[in-house]
């Protein structure tokens, strides 16, 4: 322990946790090999944030704590590069790179004896970042390449940029200054997470990794580019001072030894192996982490590269292979609607079969229906369609130019194309959905949430139970669980006696399950944990609740219109009301006493109403709701104007954007726990 007396002792704790903290960053974020766990991780970081804020003149900008975002930006400033960042030249097979090496060879009789370096061509942002006595001073943008935009703050955020070089002090002395430059981008694995969990919110997704990463960094509040899932990747040095090496092979390695984490290469002695680099680079794009759009040939020696300059922007010393273009056009011939496992609806291309990559492509995804109407796709238009790798292809866009009048304006289903129940879409939000609770399309997820442990808790009804269920017909809607019999069970897989009996006790023993978890279990859209116990404290069971206004329902602190339209809609669907009638028979019918006003605590968080949102580094969700609660103040599922603070953990979903747009003030966990001590 340091003595509080001893500022000395202080700094040393603060200094040893941020190389610690900066090192475990390293192995996590670049290395992809950690040696200790997250929340040991985490521990760490509390810890350090706990010695920072006792003692704020010891706060450094390359502390691991100033990475989380600041105050949002009114606008960015323009920064001169210390030397033009360049663009490549393009070739687009390998004759056209061998006719770049001619070229050159006929300028430079040493370039027959040059070696190159082969890299991947990342298709992300492009950034420039400047170190000054070792620490992150400044990142910016490539812009026009003479001047970009000062995007520090955003690119603080991102975990496997270094704030100090080299890490923890292993490694080479960093020059005095040094100007990097890497591709900002979000990985295609990533990217897929983004877009389900937008998805999920009924959020707008996005359209391709690049615009997303370019995007994020671009955004003037620095927390929300915080949330999105950036990496980075290094492979060049602009400028520095000292000794710098002088072939690229050599600086990417030293550049790896300070703690950057470097694009991958390949060495090669000569052009014919640099080209056969390329095209197994281009076989392998599919399976890599990121979208690419080339390969990039570099002569090794940076000194002769110089030497051969600049034609146009391009310098002669290096050039980029472009891989095989994977957009051709077709007739979309119809519009189709996949109704998928949660109930959204997603639009799709029918289409005049057509070869992309030596793939015979017959649909495509439309990603919603206001793509559709902001691109002003039409039946009939011929559209341009875009294949990478395994992703699905999707539709760019129409060829206005080839209209001919007889295109058909394409209008969205009232009604799902599976069960033609009546769909919902609410305003402001992207997607369309079907809520029936039986609907065939979604059924396998509604059993899956209904039978969690914060619904109705039956154990040993885990996904793969409940798709047996489905798939034997033994269960058409969530009401059927409940009229499962034993026999039924030992005619499926994995079933003896004793599991039957357990299953059948568990599912016996859910009947008693409180109002808000059978709330809380029917699905509703946007109706969690939180606002489940709301409702069960407003409503004296589910008839009741199924005959609420909207009206009524925005009376109750944290349901706003399109939450009060959500539950509203869900009771009125024909198929719902009739599965509530099988619950009320099978005696799933919990009635409770509304408490409209019951006594509050009083705490330091009376009259506060929070929104919780991602993984906190101390607290489970039923924890932080605790806490907030024994503290005085509400936890509600959305946010609206009425909400005080949202609660921002790891891996936060749309609330965060949500909250920006609203204005409602963001703090993490550190920061509510000053609330409650300060206001104590």
């Amino acid at each position: 322990m340091f003595m509080e007396n001893d500022p000395s002792s202080t700094k040393q704790q603060i200094d040893g946790l941020r190389r610690e903290l900066q090192f475990h960053n390293y192995r996590y974020h670049v290395l992809d090999d950690p040696v200790i766990s997250d929340y040991e991780f985490d521990q760490l970081l509390k810890e350090l944030r706990e010695l920072e804020n006792a003692n704020p003149e010891l706060i450094t900008p390359d502390s691991p704590t100033q990475r989380a975002g600041a105050i949002p930006a009114s606008k960015f400033v323009k920064v001169e590069h210390p030397t033009p960042i360049l663009s490549l030249g393009n070739a687009f097979d390998a004759n056209g790179v061998r006719a770049w090496y001619d070229r050159i060879r006929r300028l430079d009789d040493r370039v027959e004896r040059a070696h190159f370096i082969v890299e991947p061509k990342i298709d992300g942002l492009t950034v420039v970042l400047h170190y000054e006595n070792g620490m992150f001073l400044m990142g910016a943008t490539r812009g026009d390449g003479e001047i970009g935009e000062d995007i520090t703050t955003n690119l603080r955020t991102i975990r496997p940029l270094p704030l100090r070089i080299p890490i923890s002090g292993v490694g080479p002395e960093p020059p005095i200054r040094l100007v990097v430059r890497g591709e900002a981008y979000i990985s295609i694995k990533d990217f897929e997470k983004l877009n389900a969990r937008l998805a999920e919110a009924g959020e707008k997704t996005y359209l391709n990794p690049r615009n997303t990463a370019a995007g994020s960094l671009r955004q003037l509040d620095s927390i929300l580019t915080a949330s999105r899932p950036l990496k980075l990747l290094t492979y060049a040095i602009v400028t520095g001072e000292g000794d710098i090496p002088t072939t690229q092979r050599d600086r990417l390695e030293y550049l790896a030894a300070l703690g950057f984490p470097i694009l991958p290469y390949t060495y090669c002695e000569n052009i014919e192996e640099a080209i056969a680099a390329c095209l197994a680079l281009t076989e392998r794009r599919d399976g890599l982490p990121y979208e690419a759009d080339g390969a990039v040939i570099k002569i090794d020696d940076l000194r002769l590269a110089a030497d051969l300059g600049i034609v146009g922007k391009d310098p002669r010393g290096a050039i980029a292979y472009k891989f095989p273009a994977r957009e051709v056009t077709t007739e979309l011939k119809d519009i189709g609607v996949n109704v998928g496992r949660t109930g959204v609806l997603t639009p799709y291309a029918i289409m005049e079969p057509v070869n992309i990559g030596g793939v015979i492509v017959r649909q495509a995804t439309l990603h919603n229906f206001d793509y559709i109407f902001e691109k002003d796709i039409r039946i009939g238009d011929r559209v341009q369609v875009k294949r990478s790798g395994d992703v699905i292809p999707y539709v760019i866009g129409p060829v206005v130019a080839t209209r001919t009048g007889e295109e058909r304006e394409y209008v969205p289903p009232s009604v799902c194309p599976v069960c033609k129940q009546a769909v919902e879409n609410l305003p402001g939000e992207v997607a369309w959905y079907c809520v029936n609770i039986a609907c065939p399309a979604q059924l396998i997820r509604n059993l899956e949430h209904f039978v969690s442990r914060g619904a109705m808790d039956i154990v040993g009804a885990g996904i793969r139970i409940v798709e047996q269920f489905v798939v034997q017909g033994l269960v058409r809607d969530v009401a059927d669980l409940y009229t499962l019999k034993k026999e039924d069970l030992l005619n499926l897989e994995g079933y003896a006696d004793k599991k039957a009996d357990n299953l059948l006790a568990s599912i016996e023993a859910s009947r008693t399950r409180p109002l808000s978890r059978v709330i809380t279990a029917l699905g509703i859209r946007g109706v969690g944990e939180v606002m489940a116990a709301d409702l069960a404290r407003n409503f004296t069971d589910l008839g009741a609740l199924s005959r609420a206004t909207e009206g009524e329902l925005i009376q109750i602190e944290g349901i706003g219109p399109n939450i009060a339209r959500a539950i509203v809609d869900w009771f009125s669907q024909p198929a719902n009301q009739k599965v509530l009638e099988k619950l009320h028979a099978a005696g799933v019918w919990p009635q409770e006493e509304p408490v409209k006003a019951g006594k509050s605590i009083e705490g330091p968080l009376s009259g506060l109403t929070f929104v919780v949102t991602g993984t906190l580094p101390s607290f489970s969700r039923d924890g932080i709701k605790e806490f907030i609660q024994s503290n005085g103040g509400k936890v509600t599922d959305s946010i609206s104007k009425k909400t005080s603070y949202l609660v921002l953990g790891e891996n936060p979903g749309s609330k965060l954007e949500k909250a920006r747009e609203l204005g409602v003030k963001v703090i993490e966990e550190e920061g509510l726990r000053k609330l409650v001590e300060h206001t104590r």
